[in-house]
């Protein structure tokens, strides 16, 4: 097998491993195409955002066009935010086990051709974001400034998590600003509830990698609450279910989106207490099944939307 036809470590099989032209595998694995989830929790608080705002307008008739636009822009966005993380962790990433073999640090693809790509899937994530009002342009344009700083959180605090949330909960934020063309105190409250929704899952991610983040120097919640993570788990999980219920009750929410909360909530209970720390494969499985847990969630927020808007 050639060098760029060559899986990261951890790869499953996935059509980019086994359909893609050899050429481009590596950029595609540079914006973990390969992996989708990333792009499912990204786009997710999204399609929150735009069903709970819809409710509150009673107006189902821009989500058919604003869905697909999340779709794309949260899968080219995410694609560009990992590049960028590539290319600032390069030296760490060849350091750790599960990362060495990336793109970069096992020379697939140099620092320039990643910075390249960079900018053609930053390019694409504007011309989606243009698509939509001044307020919610604004608005995207913002959260950049969070992408940029999150990779170096690791080197000095054991909280890169809270980071990582400002930044994949955005969305929380932008299907108000899409469809409202404000952000108000339900946007404001599920933006905190998410925020602490990717706290929790990306601890359960984060100790995949504990022993090499501790031997190399990168700091993380899993490292920092350790054998408390069951704990810290129910405490982050409680605070986003009681925070987008703060979301929904500040909505106007009916009954639908009420039962998309518990169906989500009794997703996170189910995770919280099935953790084992310990076992590499089980916190990757409980991660990814993060995506199930937040499309109950958009189901029950976009049946309580149709219903406001008859």
């Amino acid at each position: 097998m050639s060098e760029a036809a060559a899986p990261v470590a951890d790869s499953t099989a996935n059509w980019v491993d086994t359909h893609a032209p050899v050429w481009v595998r590596p950029y595609l694995r540079l914006a973990r195409f390969d992996r989708p989830i990333g792009w499912w929790l990204l786009l997710l608080p999204c399609w929150w955002s735009a069903a709970l705002a819809s409710g509150i307008a009673q107006d189902l008739r821009f989500l058919p066009i604003i869905i697909p636009l999340f779709l794309v822009g949260a899968m080219v966005m995410r694609g560009a935010g990992c590049t960028w993380n590539d290319i600032t962790d390069r030296n760490l990433d060849a350091r750790v086990e599960r990362t060495k073999s990336r793109p970069i640090p096992s020379g697939q693809v140099t620092v320039v051709q990643a910075a390249i790509f960079l900018i053609l899937q930053a390019l694409i994530g504007l011309a989606v974001l243009l698509q939509f009002n001044a307020f919610a342009v604004a608005t995207g344009i913002a959260s950049l400034a969070i992408v940029a700083i999150y990779p170096f959180m690791k080197r000095i605090t054991y909280w890169p998590q809270i980071v990582l949330g400002l930044a994949f909960s955005w969305g929380a934020l932008m299907g108000f600003a899409v469809v409202l063309s404000r952000i108000d105190a339900a946007a404001i409250a599920l933006y905190l509830g998410t925020i602490c929704w990717v706290i929790g899952y990306d601890t359960i991610y984060a100790h995949q990698d504990s022993e090499d983040d501790l031997l190399v120097g990168i700091k993380s919640t899993a490292l920092l609450f350790g054998e408390r993570t069951q704990l810290a788990l129910a405490i982050f999980y409680g605070l986003a279910a009681a925070l987008i219920g703060l979301s929904l009750w500040a909505g106007g929410s009916g009954w639908a989106a009420w039962a998309g909360l518990v169906a989500f909530t009794a997703h996170l209970l189910w995770q919280t207490g099935k953790v084992d720390i310990g076992d590499a494969a089980l916190c990757l499985r409980l991660f990814k099944s993060n995506r199930d847990a937040g499309l109950l969630l958009f189901a029950g927020l976009l049946a309580d939307a149709a219903l406001r808007a008859v």
